[in-house]
């Protein structure tokens, strides 16, 4: 969720829409407070990082993970959490009151925004390597080359499905759009819908169109390809089915795990934030596959959410570093894996990916998935958010009845003129 799903993203608890703020805004604050540096004083031994961990379980986890870096390079930690949907907000504030954090923890979909404007340092700068992170997660964390976010664990979306529905039915884990398509359709009866899965008019929803889109070969830089096209009206098919609920145009990702749970859906679409809910049910017994493809042999491509840990420019190149050393312990193998066991994310570090298969097999499909998966920002950068307020849009229009073809049409237009163009 986002937002961290798609925090999308994005571990699945309800988030107000993000406010989109503009790049001028940004610019002006940011470059403003890194010229100048830091007004406040500091003290030289207490160093700060801002992140969204609300939620107590991840408070507490971050909280006891900066304990133990804080010990081990002989400084206090403390941790500042706010919504993350206020995260980019709050640390304008903080930039134009010369007072930013020392590490904030962004969305990876909304740190391209703060490092276009040069608010950002180079972690590689600060002395860390990415030699055992994938490229698609250095990808993730970077902007324009420069590797700016340190992931500690990522996410992605998968299929979950409730094992004695299928075996009731005698089905198989579809696998294709095609076997998808049939399946939903067979496992819908009485009250329960055969697949859940989010179109709201939120990151939400656009977290969640980005492995169809994707894996059958559509692209955010042309929002009313034929392969988009394919992607929506494929969506729209399930709608027409009866396989999906009308509902799923207000659905956020935790809606849709609601109805899962309650057995108003035999499949969802969904993420590993949700397995911690997943386990209070032990009458449910459900399992995880890869999203199905167009066809036999496609890649399963889906997004890849989380948080990176940054180092905002203060100007104190002294404390930059410092901070470099604490993103560096936080994010390294180690506290990794104690994360990811934790969350259920994915760890970002190859080495405590291998481990983390070891201890949570029953997620393998989803790093399997996550070998797959792509940024969101990979292509479009700062420019995502426009994009993502225009499919919002697109898909509220489309399975509410407008042609998909239409409904992107004025996606493509509404993200091309800079986001100003008129709702469907």
């Amino acid at each position: 969720m986002t937002a961290h799903p798609p925090v999308a993203a994005l571990r699945g608890r309800r988030r107000p829409r993000r406010a989109v703020t503009s790049f001028a805004a940004v610019s002006v604050l940011v470059s403003g407070a890194a010229l100048t540096g830091c007004a406040q004083e500091r003290d030289s031994d207490v160093y700060t990082v801002m992140n969204s961990s609300t939620d107590e379980s991840y408070h507490r986890w971050d909280a006891e993970a900066m304990a133990r870096c804080g010990t081990r390079l002989g400084v206090r930690i403390d941790q500042q959490s706010v919504p993350a949907a206020q995260v980019m907000t709050k640390a304008l504030r903080m930039a134009s009151s010369k007072s930013l954090p020392d590490i904030v923890q962004f969305d990876a979909s909304e740190m391209p925004t703060f490092a276009e404007a040069g608010g950002l340092v180079d972690l590689r700068a600060l002395g860390l390597a990415t030699d055992d992170i994938p490229q698609g997660i250095v990808d993730f964390g970077s902007y324009r080359g420069t590797y700016y976010g340190a992931a500690r664990s990522v996410n992605t979306l998968a299929l979950f499905y409730d094992k004695d529905a299928l075996e009731q039915a005698g089905l198989e884990v579809p696998a294709t759009w095609d076997e998808l398509r049939d399946t939903a359709k067979k496992l819908t009866e009485g009250k329960r819908y055969g697949l859940a899965l989010s179109a709201g008019g939120a990151e939400d929803g656009v977290f969640q169109f980005t492995p169809f889109m994707w894996s059958n070969g559509g692209d955010e830089t042309e929002l009313d390809g034929p392969r988009v096209v394919q992607a929506l009206d494929y969506w729209k098919a399930l709608l027409q089915d009866g396989s999906l609920s009308r509902s799923t145009v207000n659905w956020t990702q935790a809606d849709v795990n609601d109805q899962f749970m309650a057995g108003n859906a035999a499949m969802m679409i969904n993420g590993p934030w949700q397995v911690e809910t997943l386990n209070t049910d032990t009458s449910l017994h459900w399992g995880i596959a890869q999203i199905p493809v167009p066809q036999a042999g496609d890649a399963s491509v889906g997004p890849l959410g989380g948080a990176v840990l940054t180092v905002p420019r203060t100007g104190d190149t002294d404390r930059e570093k410092t901070a470099g050393r604490i993103v560096a312990c936080l994010a390294g193998e180690k506290e990794q894996l104690t994360y990811a066991l934790n969350s259920w994310m994915v760890p970002a570090n190859e080495k405590a990916a291998t481990v983390w298969r070891e201890r949570v097999p029953e997620l393998d499909a989803l790093a399997d998935q996550v070998a797959e998966a792509r940024s969101r920002t990979a292509q479009l950068g700062a420019g995502w958010p426009a994009v993502s307020l225009a499919l919002q849009s697109a898909f509220q229009s489309a399975l509410t009845g407008r042609s998909s073809e239409a409904a992107l049409k004025n996606a493509q237009q509404r993200a091309t003129s800079g986001n100003r163009g008129t709702r469907p």
